[in-house]
């Protein structure tokens, strides 16, 4: 096998987390074209098909999975070796989940203020991320590690309601927006599909499908630190106890001394205490009505 580029195991990258050429596009500015001719170029050089095409987009083979894990461990590899050149301060890498990535962000200069040494790159991603190979430096997650040389905080309790659009007219019996069975990966998306509801539509993504409720287009579920602080939701019925779960701050366990690493775990531990009441549903803007 010839010797394969970076820049083509980068691009292969983007198209592997984006799930096709378009996303990968917007991305990077190359077109779409481009990046498949370099796919099937990258596939030529490899001896392996890498991807399963689709009109749907690009989902990887067991060779192209193994190939992925792989690169992310050479992108964070390459990582410090950037920010030794850099005379800019280093950029932690802060993982999390798309509602809990829009809880931080909204709160950014609560985390991030003039004068830290360090600057802030949020992953927002379903998926949970290689900590221990380097892969990101701090990541938020529903359970504490139980493997790796990793440690972890507890943060506090997050809890779940159903949400419907509050200017949607309640008429006989509402539908549900869910995500679909492919990308149901949280206990939040997996809970919908057990229960007997009707499915109006379904979304790919959490952001999406947060869109959707505020459209009208059905109930959704999310946690609270989210549909409590939308205007243009109100909640559609109880909390859902089976949900409940203790979000923990993860992080290798040789960088606990890390100055900087120190300062930012110390402002979410404080950000996720001062933010105790929104996060266990106990601000509901307005009040619950049950759904039919």
């Amino acid at each position: 096998m010839q010797d394969v580029s970076w820049d083509d195991l980068h691009l292969f990258l983007r198209v592997a987390e984006a799930g096709g050429l378009s996303g990968a596009a917007r991305r990077t500015g190359i077109s779409a074209a481009t990046l498949g001719r370099r796919m099937l170029g990258l596939e030529q050089q490899t001896g392996q098909p890498l991807f399963h095409r689709a009109q749907t987009g690009y989902r990887l083979t067991p060779s192209g999975e193994a190939l992925l894990k792989r690169v992310r461990a050479m992108q964070a590899a390459a990582e410090p070796v950037a920010q030794l050149f850099s005379e800019d301060h280093p950029l932690l890498r802060l993982s999390a989940g798309t509602a809990t990535a829009f809880f931080l962000a909204d709160r950014y200069a609560e985390i991030c203020r003039p004068g830290d040494p360090y600057r802030l790159h949020f992953v927002t991603t379903e998926a949970t991320l290689d900590i221990a190979h380097r892969e990101i430096d701090i990541g938020i997650r529903n359970r504490a590690p139980d493997s790796g040389n990793l440690a972890s905080r507890p943060l506090g309790q997050l809890r779940f309601a159903p949400y419907r659009c509050h200017a949607m007219p309640v008429t006989g019996a509402l539908t549900w927006v869910g995500m679909d069975p492919e990308h149901a990966r949280h206990p939040a998306a997996l809970w919908l599909h057990r229960q007997d509801h009707s499915i109006a539509a379904y979304a790919n993504s959490v952001a999406t499908l947060h869109e959707l409720v505020r459209a009208g287009a059905g109930i959704g579920v999310m946690p609270c630190m989210v549909g409590d602080r939308d205007p243009a939701l109100t909640r559609a019925g109880p909390l859902i106890e089976d949900l409940d779960e203790t979000q923990h701050l993860v992080f290798h366990a040789d960088d606990r001394h890390r100055s900087e690493l120190r300062r930012l775990i110390n402002r979410i531990v404080t950000l996720y205490r001062d933010n105790e009441d929104l996060l266990a549903g106990r601000r509901p803007m307005r009040g619950e009505a049950q759904p039919s």
